[in-house]
């Protein structure tokens, strides 16, 4: 009763975005150009490359520090490494909040908000954060609020049904990161952590893969894969609408393995990780959440795990958002 309860309060809070418009299925190769994509079919050069690219993913995800950061008040801006057919999402923009604590001085954390998040998102979090003796850097990720190109109301580009150009701009959200985390620590930040939710958890985790400057990253909503969220998850089921007839989800999950947490539970290793899944989501369905835990556990890679007493939307709404913003925040309190 509790879960059917749950499972449709969650049900409702997703029909009030009404804008989910199914979009055209794309291989979009051509956003993954200078990559190494054999010529030919797409469907077999794709799953080629998803496979191959985990193992050389260092040089997929590499990045040097901006060359312009700029900070003006409280926002921080700075030419993104990766370049898009957009100006408007080539301009990183993140919120800077500073604490100026003795340890606020010293530990900072980067924060990654979840898909389609508006320029407000998550920043209570961060004044939660300053609260306990933390700085934080608000992210705002590719093609969201004022990186968003006219075109657009929702931020689509990042997950839609064009595979390549999905895997690239969250590659890019990823470079983006470590350039924030860059800046931070030339800042004098000496202990960083990265917190994200729901999409945020994944880019959070693939940052702390391949940033070493993480120390600490909570991990928000969690999945294995990338393809299997979209497939499954509630709030993409307009997406699935055009993927499914034009790709398999094992085909899927293999284009997007790069984008993927699962194969780089190793990277992660050594670092403070905090896993949180909701029990009612069926954004992030639970089945998947337990998957990635039990990787963890199987790996024998040292975590910590919250489970929220709520569904995916709902982690929004009292008083499930401070029990899981007190998880967060004392989790990376303790951890830097």
């Amino acid at each position: 009763m509790i879960a059917r309860a749950f499972h449709n309060w969650e049900r409702r809070l997703a029909s009030v975005s009404t804008d989910r418009v199914p979009r055209p299925f794309e291989w979009g190769a051509e956003w993954l150009a200078g990559e190494p994509i054999s010529h030919g079919d797409a469907r077999v050069a794709l799953q080629a490359w998803g496979e191959a690219r985990i193992h050389t993913s260092d040089a997929f995800y590499r990045v040097g520090p901006a060359l312009n950061y700029a900070l003006t008040g409280d926002l921080l801006t700075f030419t993104s490494a990766a370049h898009t057919p957009h100006p408007e999402n080539n301009l990183v923009r993140a919120r800077y909040f500073p604490d100026a604590s003795p340890k606020g001085r010293r530990r900072a954390v980067l924060v990654l908000p979840q898909w389609n998040s508006d320029a407000e998102g998550h920043v209570g979090l961060c004044r939660l954060l300053n609260k306990f003796g933390m700085s934080a850097l608000r992210l705002s990720l590719p093609y969201h609020d004022d990186r968003m190109p006219p075109e657009l109301t929702r931020a689509d580009y990042i997950v839609s049904a064009n595979v390549g150009r999905t895997a690239q701009v969250c590659r890019q959200a990823v470079k983006d990161a470590r350039q924030a985390i860059a800046w931070l620590h030339a800042q004098g930040y000496e202990s960083i952590g990265i917190l994200g939710p729901s999409l945020g958890s994944c880019l959070s985790m693939l940052t702390t893969a391949h940033e070493p400057l993480v120390k600490a990253a909570a991990l928000n909503h969690i999945s294995p894969y990338f393809a299997d969220v979209v497939w499954d998850g509630l709030s993409t089921m307009h997406v699935r609408q055009t993927l499914e007839g034009n790709v398999t989800l094992d085909e899927l999950r293999r284009m997007w393995l790069p984008i993927s947490p699962l194969p780089f539970l190793d990277k992660v290793r050594g670092r403070a990780i905090l896993l949180v899944y909701a029990r009612y989501d069926l954004t992030f369905p639970v089945a998947l959440s337990r998957v990635l835990v039990d990787a963890f556990r199987r790996e024998g890679i040292a975590h910590q795990l919250a489970v929220l007493p709520c569904g995916h939307y709902s982690t929004g709404k009292s008083p499930f958002k401070w029990m899981d913003g007190l998880a967060l925040t004392r989790f990376l309190n303790r951890s830097l």
